[in-house]
């Protein structure tokens, strides 16, 4: 039988708990700096760093370019028009997902057509293999066949039309 452990917290414990937990919360406040240009440099890739995005590029020019998006926040630029700048000077590369536009639709479709392939054959695979090969019974047998069992059975003890 389990018995029951109760656990008390004295009011010492408990609001050292509450503030480990409060600092923890600022902590990852500070990490997260409120700004779109921060956002922008994790969302866009680099273009000096093929495969990296802006903020994890150790380049000296991805450096100055995440410092040139800071700059143009605070001076009060639009988040649009600066991922419009940097659209017409880099062109597509920078952009962590293709465009819904034009090409960029296969990026989208192209999975789902082939997961909707998929079980279409895998669904005719199934149906074909779940049924009797060529429409026959499997107790279609030539009767002459089937004759020559049954005797042969009988003579060796065993009863006709019985499995063995």
């Amino acid at each position: 039988m389990l018995k029951r452990v109760s656990v008390r917290l004295r009011p010492a414990t408990a609001f050292g708990f509450a503030c480990l937990g409060l600092a923890l919360a600022a902590g990852a406040a500070a990490e997260d700096p409120k700004g779109w240009a921060y956002v922008l440099s994790r969302e866009m890739m680099s273009p000096f760093c093929p495969g990296r995005s802006l903020s994890d590029c150790p380049s000296t020019e991805a450096e100055s370019l995440r410092m040139w998006i800071v700059v143009q926040e605070a001076g009060g630029r639009q988040r649009s028009e600066v991922e419009a700048e940097l659209l017409d000077r880099y062109g597509d590369v920078i952009l962590a997902a293709p465009r819904a536009q034009g090409f960029g639709w296969a990026a989208y479709l192209l999975p789902a057509v082939v997961f909707v392939a998929g079980g279409i054959l895998l669904g005719v695979f199934l149906r074909t293999q779940t049924r009797t090969s060529h429409g026959l019974a499997p107790d279609a047998l030539d009767p002459d066949l089937s004759r020559r069992v049954d005797e042969e059975l009988r003579r060796s003890g065993a009863r006709p039309g019985s499995s063995a």
